[in-house]
């Protein structure tokens, strides 16, 4: 794998009632900043993205973040960021995340995290791209998806395949190791979406 620059973490903008995983989002950004692995997220300052963020930025690393106009008061944009994209819209969001990013880790989070990770395996299943996307399931948190995935093949909607797009890592410190030992990206996402 070619040295990763950037990476995009999905994770919830609510903090939850698991502390630990409030220690995983800290943890993360003192990862990237260490590694000088730049920090692109959705760019609010509340919940898990607020933590990763102020923890990398606390440690020295780069932040770049990317809100929508609609959410920059209701996530309340992280003012202190390296740098804040505000966009028109979800999907312009969305896409610029999945541009400046050469891989994606996905933390706890609700059903937009959902939406960003379901949306990063389809594109990938969809030979759109292939970069790494990394469930970070610290407490198996992921293990119902994973279930429902599973479920899912059980009756034969989709194939064993499909759980090959991804991998699956129970703690930060995991995720850099992994992401060495896989394979380099070889499909240019600017010739496959529009």
């Amino acid at each position: 794998m070619t040295k990763i620059n950037s990476l995009c973490i999905y994770c919830g903008s609510r903090s939850s009632n698991n502390k630990n995983f409030q220690i995983l989002a800290k943890r993360m950004g003192e990862i990237l900043a260490k590694n000088n692995i730049k920090l692109i997220y959705g760019g609010g300052n509340v919940g898990l993205m607020g933590i990763i963020a102020t923890s990398t930025l606390k440690n020295g690393g780069e932040v770049h973040g990317i809100i929508p106009s609609h959410l920059h008061e209701t996530e309340v944009a992280h003012e202190h960021l390296t740098k804040l994209t505000i966009v028109d819209n979800m999907h312009q969001r969305k896409r610029m995340m999945f541009d400046q990013s050469d891989a994606f880790i996905v933390l706890p989070g609700s059903i937009g995290t959902l939406d960003e990770t379901i949306e990063a395996i389809t594109w990938k299943q969809l030979k759109l791209h292939d970069k790494p996307i990394i469930l970070l399931n610290s407490e198996n948190y992921w293990e119902p998806f994973i279930d429902l995935l599973k479920n899912i093949i059980s009756y034969d909607f989709m194939t064993d395949d499909t759980l090959k797009l991804f991998n699956v890592v129970n703690s930060a410190e995991e995720v850099l190791p992994l992401l060495e030992k896989l394979p380099e990206p070889k499909i240019d996402p600017k010739n496959t979406l529009i």
